[in-house]
């Protein structure tokens, strides 16, 4: 497929926000183009007619005007990063003229692209934080934030069509090594909360040697050992806060961090706000989801 249009985008965004519901369903049009990640949850998304199983880790780009039905299909609450955006920017399209859109055949290159795509590992931990950072800039912006918010949408849009090209041949070699690496990522959810947790402790019970297994990690799931066991405990902390029964202190204790601080500071650097901000921003949505059930 010819793509040197890609050199030649520069993406406005629109609007960007990260949205939790309980029971999802409803049909949308859009004028501009949505990116969505699924954070948490499954759903059907029925895209131009045609129906699209999606669960976490899964990227969904819809084109303008592309109809999209979604239903949620699990008991867990959906969780969608979602992004609206412009691949050119247009001065009378922002000046509220969204039927602009339709006389710009330009805004139609990806509309031949496959719009759901799989991330890898690595690339799904760094998704929520770019989202995060969107949403900072865009609810207080700066004389840089357009230059930000556009880098951003780059991003984000290389992430999903890198996710597309990789090759077919990439999945043998995640088999073939699949054995050591499931019995490695079995100990570390069984032991993430021990402080003490170690490569070579991990690689000893897998059956290899640290070097291999950190070598399997790498070359296969495209992350570190020590960055997935992160993964893991920040995934597990931002469980218990939602649950809401546990202070933080005891939170970061149960979740393998040596100390508050430890914990405090690896939860900025991983999910880009403080945990103390997240359990408040994520009491707020409980709220909102409350009190947008019907009676």
């Amino acid at each position: 497929m010819e793509q040197s249009w890609i050199n030649h985008i520069s993406p406005y965004v629109r609007a960007a926000r990260i949205q939790k519901s309980t029971s999802l369903a409803g049909e949308w049009m859009d004028p501009d183009h949505v990116y969505t990640y699924i954070d948490q949850g499954e759903a059907e998304f029925f895209l131009n007619g045609v129906k699209y199983l999606v669960k976490e880790g899964d990227v969904l780009l819809m084109h303008p005007f592309m109809p999209h039905i979604i239903k949620s299909s699990s008991a867990l609450p959906l969780v969608q990063c979602i992004l609206h955006f412009d691949l050119y920017y247009d001065e009378h399209r922002h000046a509220g003229r969204p039927d602009a859109m339709k006389h710009r055949e330009e805004e139609m290159e990806l509309a031949s692209i496959a719009p759901v795509t799989r991330l890898a590992l690595a690339d799904r931990m760094d998704m929520k934080k770019k989202f995060l950072m969107l949403q900072k800039e865009l609810s207080d912006p700066s004389p840089a934030s357009p230059l930000l918010l556009k880098s951003i949408c780059l991003e984000l849009l290389y992430t999903f069509m890198k996710s597309h090209s990789l090759p077919g041949e990439a999945e043998g070699k995640l088999t073939k090594g699949w054995p050591l690496l499931e019995g490695a990522i079995h100990y570390i959810h069984e032991h993430y909360h021990d402080p003490q947790l170690s490569n070579e402790c991990i690689g000893k019970h897998a059956g290899v040697t640290a070097n291999h297994l950190s070598y399997l990690f790498k070359s296969q799931l495209g992350i570190t050992i020590h960055n997935y066991l992160k993964h893991v405990r920040i995934e597990q902390a931002k469980l218990r806060i939602l649950r809401g029964r546990q202070n933080l202190t005891e939170i970061a204790e149960e979740t393998g961090f040596s100390s508050i601080h430890l914990f405090s500071r690896i939860f900025k650097n991983t999910v880009g706000v403080m945990p103390s901000k997240y359990a408040a921003a994520q009491s707020a949505l409980n709220k909102q989801d409350l009190l947008s059930r019907p009676m």
